[in-house]
């Protein structure tokens, strides 16, 4: 058996579990590799796995005896199936954050379940923390993005719109990458401002400032880095604001460790901010992996503790608004004694 589902087993007896549902695709697919739609069964004995006749050859290609997971057509599957799957199981887990009211009554019904009970994110939990394989493809995911920064900085020139842009870090990725992680932002001028920018017909312009926030997927697994820059020169009051994010930001990176706490990483950078009279008004951090966001969230009203081989993100930003923002981020790995920055692009005042 593979040694996620392994330890699946193992803590499910530690909560006196004797089968579980899942059903979050995200989920299904750190357990068993299996990127389809369908349900994943753990029982006393067994485990299955059913979805459709659409994904029967893809999951039976993707799947191996090492494994140990049976396949089922849920057209081939009668009623006393479903009821027989968790027979003398009293507690059956579900992902009570990711199944409705609906799904929940309609489990309990198809399934014939005595107590069902919530996981409590253990799922969610364990993926926190990375093991090499996943490790491995988060690292090449952000060396190609790092090559996908270089080549694009090398591509923009002024009268070229944003979606222009967008649309060719997005062809990058698709040649090389299973594509986007998430939607590309790229943000000129005045649009900076915004931490969410949707890229627009605005034409970037000379003494421009630039903010582009990309990723792309490797195996399932995602890479985040934002970077800001500037057209032909730097104006003055950009530069202190992008001083002050930028020295956050490696303090940041400075402090992210094993055993951390990051309510008071996210404290410190707002103090920071604050004696300049700026505000920090978003997360300063995020996990990433299967997800482009997933737990541990840092910010000020999450208590989290950073543990090692937990990937995340590091983005202070800072932004004035109709005017401009800078923001500036790199997806980190945590280590026992400190962190290793993933996407290593120039950050010191690039200019085009």
């Amino acid at each position: 058996m593979n040694q996620k589902m392994q330890w699946l087993r193992n803590q499910m007896l530690s909560l006196n579990l004797q089968g579980v549902i899942i059903t979050n695709p995200v989920n299904i697919k750190y357990l068993a590799g299996i990127n389809a739609e369908g349900t994943l069964l753990v029982t006393r004995k067994e485990n299955i796995f059913i979805t459709d006749g659409r994904y029967i050859e893809y999951v039976h290609s993707t799947l191996t005896l090492f494994d140990e997971i049976i396949v089922y057509d849920i057209n081939d599957l009668s009623k006393d199936d479903y009821e027989n799957f968790f027979m003398f199981c009293e507690n059956v887990g579900f992902e009570e954050n990711y199944v409705t009211y609906a799904d929940y009554k309609e489990f309990i019904r198809k399934y014939k379940i005595n107590n069902f009970v919530e996981t409590e994110f253990m799922i969610e939990k364990q993926r926190m923390i990375k093991d090499e394989e996943e490790l491995k493809n988060i690292r090449i995911a952000c060396e190609i993005t790092d090559e996908c920064f270089s080549y694009i900085l090398s591509y923009i020139k002024p009268g070229m719109t944003e979606k222009q842009i967008a649309n060719e870090i997005e062809e990058y990725y698709k040649v090389r990458t299973d594509g986007l992680a998430f939607d590309t932002i790229v943000a000129s001028g005045e649009n900076t401002s915004k931490p969410h920018a949707v890229p627009t017909e605005r034409k970037i312009q000379d003494q421009d400032i630039i903010t582009i926030d990309m990723g792309c997927k490797v195996n399932g697994y995602c890479s985040d880095m934002t970077r800001t820059f500037f057209v032909g020169s730097i104006q003055e009051k950009m530069k202190k604001v992008y001083d002050l994010v930028l020295e956050n930001q490696l303090k940041v990176g400075e402090e992210y460790k094993d055993g951390i706490s990051t309510k008071s990483l996210t404290k410190m950078v707002e103090k920071n901010f604050d004696l300049s009279n700026y505000s920090l008004i978003h997360a300063l951090g995020h996990g990433v992996g299967l997800e482009i966001h997933e737990p541990p969230y840092i910010n000020n009203r999450t208590e989290s503790t950073l543990k090692e081989n937990m990937v995340v993100t590091n983005e202070p930003g800072i932004y004035i608004a109709g005017q401009f923002g800078v923001r500036i981020e790199d997806t980190v790995q945590i280590t026992k004694f400190g962190s290793i920055n993933l996407t290593k692009s120039e950050k010191n005042y690039i200019i085009i």
